[in-house]
């Protein structure tokens, strides 16, 4: 194959293997530094007999963030209960096919939250084969395994995801009318408002980075949540309306500057999950204006 062509074919793969990469690591930049390496290995090898290229990247790009996964899990030293993974932010209305392609069969971040807790090789056993239906014939060998031992990993992964891992409502009118009403409570100091749009399980979880480390926290509970809520209103920030993953989200402002993104998991009518991303410096570089 021509190296045009190839080229050519790995063009037409990559949001496939992007998609891949940010669920496996819950890093856009890692993400897309995976599948630059992906490039790199194809353009070494002779792939002159693969008859499923598309297949052969994917499980190259898998083999690759299993081992950033490894070396992230190695010297990681942030409390993983205060992590946030990279959301794929949009303003409400607009619409960026790049963005689609990556949460194509969409993943919230609720997911993405339970996905960090899981071994390097569970991870990727579950992510390669539940969400990409990659057989375990072929998962096996990236993790030394046998098959049989691959699919005992997905399962054990699969088991702590519905365990953690709400499904989020599909309905977006309904997401925003309740994101409304909670920030419409939160502005208006109503306690009870609040409770109402707050799931009694509620879990609010608060990334301040490293510059914001003070700021991090991990907050369960409707009460509990609700007095942190109507703590943040007492500053008066503006709030704009967008979408996070997919789902209704919100940016606070300062003087037009964000300050932070707020992503809402919601089942039925309830929220269940507030994930927060407080550090002003990865929300830039995460394109959130």
């Amino acid at each position: 194959m021509d190296k045009d062509l190839l080229a050519e074919r790995f063009q037409a793969d990559r949001g496939h293997l992007r998609a891949v990469a940010y669920r496996m690591l819950g890093s856009l930049s890692e993400a897309e530094d995976a599948v630059q390496e992906a490039w790199i290995k194809l353009n070494r090898s002779d792939v002159s007999d693969v008859r499923n290229l598309s297949g052969w990247l994917t499980t190259v790009v898998g083999r690759v963030c299993l081992d950033m996964l490894r070396s992230r899990a190695s010297r990681r030293e942030d409390p993983l209960e205060y992590y946030v993974p990279d959301p794929v932010v949009r303003d409400e209305g607009t619409a960026d096919p790049e963005q689609e392609a990556l949460l194509a069969d969409s993943v919230g971040l609720a997911l993405l939250v339970v996905l960090e807790t899981l071994a390097p090789a569970e991870r990727l056993a579950f992510v390669l084969h539940d969400m990409f239906s990659v057989s375990f014939d072929e998962i096996a060998p990236i993790v030394d395994r046998t098959p049989a031992a691959t699919r005992q990993l997905a399962s054990r992964a699969r088991r702590r995801v519905q365990g953690a891992a709400p499904a989020p409502a599909p309905d977006a009118t309904r997401q925003r009318q309740v994101v409304d009403a909670f920030l419409a409570a939160s502005q208006a100091g109503d306690f009870e408002g609040l409770l109402t749009v707050l799931d009694p399980e509620v879990v609010l979880r608060v990334d301040g980075g490293d510059l914001a480390a003070a700021a991090s926290k991990l907050i369960r509970g409707a009460e509990a949540v609700t007095t942190q809520a109507l703590t943040f209103a007492k500053f008066r920030h503006d709030a704009r309306k967008v979408t996070v993953n997919g789902a209704a989200g919100l940016v606070s402002l300062v003087n037009g500057a964000p300050v932070g993104l707020m992503a809402f998991t919601i089942v039925d009518t309830r929220i269940v999950q507030i994930d927060i991303v407080a550090d002003r410096e990865r929300l830039v570089a995460l394109g959130v204006r």
